[in-house]
């Protein structure tokens, strides 16, 4: 079974959120979650609450228990810009891009994957 879970509007640039969702894509979710609390970049702390909620809702939700649990997907969208200026000397203005992204995580028992390999 997979259980998807979403993060919008996180206020990280997609660049810098895809080198840390690269790191956990594919591994088991004790191993991922593992990688996630010592890596210090800034996204690593969303992702990994990210992780725990989807974790969580599939032992509350479906009952399902967390030790099989692979990351299946993860994929990092951009979203929305907030286009703000600097002001500068003789009257220029130079542009502040300030971007967020959308995380979208996916995980999945490791019985479902083997079913669908046979």
């Amino acid at each position: 079974m997979e259980i998807k879970v979403k993060l919008s509007n996180l206020r990280v640039s997609p660049r810098k959120v895809r080198q840390v969702i690269d790191l956990i894509r594919g591994k088991k979710v004790q191993e991922a979650q593992t990688i996630l609390s010592f890596t210090t970049n800034k996204p690593a702390r969303p992702v990994l609450k990210l992780l725990n909620s989807a974790v969580a809702s599939a032992k509350n939700d479906f009952h399902l228990d967390s030790a099989d649990f692979v990351v299946l997907k993860a994929a990092v969208d951009e979203g929305v810009k907030l286009k703000r200026w600097h002001p500068m000397s003789r009257g220029r203005a130079y542009p502040i891009i300030k971007r967020s992204s959308h995380i979208v995580l996916v995980i999945s028992d490791g019985k479902a994957k083997n079913k669908k390999e046979k």
